[in-house]
């Protein structure tokens, strides 16, 4: 369709071809995703080939000094003057040699089986317990999770060396003075000092995220739960046996996850857009000119933001609840009792509205400052033009506000499904159900990993669940962010 069929249409038909180009658009953005994931998985292998042939190139190429460098570390740079850096290169290799033969080989070597000796207690002659201590399968696994990430980290630094070791043979050929080590400290204060100051927070993701992560990974490809828990017993690799009880061979856990997957996003869309909407006419209303008293709405208004989250759901809980304040008021003007928390469908309308309380002050702060940088110039063109406020709103207000906080709404509606407080502290998953599979009606998936986790000891289920979360909040923000147009026009609004 051209620009000028387009025009042409009635707005109610503008705004249908605007959803159907929205709901067509997203089995290409499908595939623009899964083609990039494929093009980045082809430029990872592709990187990995030429860094093995680079790395056997600088072999051949370089002197003995530069060969000595793929055994010993630092050998190239001490050979050729940079000695300091030769000798940070050697320490690396001494430590991480120490760190495998005296604590991480011993783990790593029983990673295949994740142990094979149960611990147990005999009685001996005089009838008193004896206590033997076998493998710990979660020590096994953490561990050789750790040293898995920290031996790749070596072996990022052992190519960096064997590429360092030929920068210096290349240097001193041509004549070139090597870098003493004050020479090296102002390159890092200097041109690496990117290097500098991202060294710290990389090693915190790798401990506190990527470490995590991983680890997750591998607990859903066991059989850990409260019947193989460590150290009394051993839990073991089942493959992908878990996903397949999840998505097929257990019927009521496959028929829980389909029902708390659909709700959880129901919640998550509901919870995102309620709140948007809701802050953005609030802020709109206290921003209008003639408005008195503006920043006494505002401060009113941010008054249930200031106060703890918990604290509002907590007493929100108790004032909905069965015997709460509403209800008891309710039955005693000969009314019925309004099953708040205890009915599915109340429920679930009643943790939407209660997140509408706590989230509207967030959204009518950022909206607001939103509305004070919008050109007063776009609205003069506009009145003058005969447009009506509706008009400017439409197409000034709505479209920059939407522009803008898109990448908001992204990481709102990721937050959303991953929203465990409002869900937890107020209605604790429930109404409860035999139906469910150790879940509740308004459980979100996040939730009900908890239950599984904490309540239930099945450690393999909720790694699973957690390992989809991630997937479904990873892929719809990449393709939500990817179709909208602070993505594709980025300085639409500049």
């Amino acid at each position: 369709m051209d620009f000028l069929d387009y025009v042409q249409m009635t707005k109610p038909r503008r705004a249908a071809y605007k959803i159907k180009s929205f709901f067509t658009g997203i089995p290409h953005a499908l595939m623009m995703f899964f083609a990039a994931c494929g093009d980045g998985i082809k430029r990872f292998f592709s990187i990995i080939a030429h860094g093995f042939a680079g790395y056997g190139s600088r072999f051949v190429k370089g002197d003995f000094g530069t060969k000595l460098s793929y055994l010993i570390m630092g050998a190239g740079n001490i050979t050729h003057g940079e000695i300091p850096k030769g000798i940070l290169y050697l320490l690396i290799e001494v430590v991480y040699f120490v760190y495998m033969i005296c604590f991480g080989w011993s783990y790593l070597s029983k990673f295949p089986t994740l142990g094979t000796v149960e611990s147990s207690e005999v009685y001996d002659e005089w009838g008193f317990i004896t206590y033997t201590v076998g493998d710990n399968s979660m020590h096994i696994l953490l561990f050789s999770t750790l040293s898995l990430i920290i031996t790749i980290a070596f072996f990022v630094f052992y190519i960096q060396n064997t590429k360092s070791a030929y920068r210096c043979y290349e240097a001193k050929k041509a004549g070139k003075k090597p870098l003493n080590i004050i020479d090296e400290l102002k390159d890092f204060l200097d041109e690496k000092f990117h290097i500098t100051l991202l060294s710290l927070p990389l090693i915190l993701l790798s401990v506190f995220t990527i470490l995590p992560i991983v680890f997750t990974i591998f607990i859903a490809f066991t059989n850990y739960d409260k019947s193989h828990y460590p150290p009394d017993k051993l839990f073991t690799w089942v493959g992908f046996d878990n996903f397949i009880d999840l998505f097929y061979l257990n019927p009521q856990m496959s028929s829980t996850f389909g029902k708390i997957l659909v709700w959880t996003i129901i919640w998550a869309i509901f919870a995102t857009f309620t709140c948007y909407i809701g802050g953005m006419i609030l802020a709109i209303l206290i921003n209008k000119k003639g408005i008195r008293f503006k920043a006494f709405f505002r401060t009113m208004f941010v008054l249930s933001a200031a106060i703890p989250q918990f604290v509002t759901l907590m007493l929100m809980n108790q004032i909905l609840s069965q015997n709460g304040i509403i209800n008891k008021m309710i039955v005693a003007n000969g009314g019925t009792a309004i099953p708040f928390l205890t009915n599915a469908t109340y429920a679930r309308v009643t943790v939407i509205v209660v997140n509408m309380w706590i989230g509207i002050p967030f959204t009518m702060l950022m909206i607001s400052g939103l509305l004070m940088n919008i050109p007063e110039d776009l609205y003069e063109s506009a009145r003058i033009d005969g447009a009506n406020a509706v008009q400017q709103f439409m197409k000034i207000t709505l479209p920059y506000m939407l522009f803008v906080t898109t990448p908001y709404l992204i990481t709102t509606f990721v937050g959303n499904i991953n929203n465990f407080n409002v869900i937890y502290l107020l209605t604790g998953g429930g109404p409860n159900t035999t139906s469910y599979y150790q879940s509740g009606q308004t459980d979100l998936l996040v939730t009900w990993l908890y239950k599984l986790t904490v309540d239930q000891q099945d450690y393999k289920l909720g790694a699973v669940i957690g390992i989809l979360v991630f997937i479904i909040c990873a892929a719809g923000a990449l393709i939500s962010f990817n179709m909208s147009k602070s993505s594709k026009n980025e300085e639409e609004f500049s």
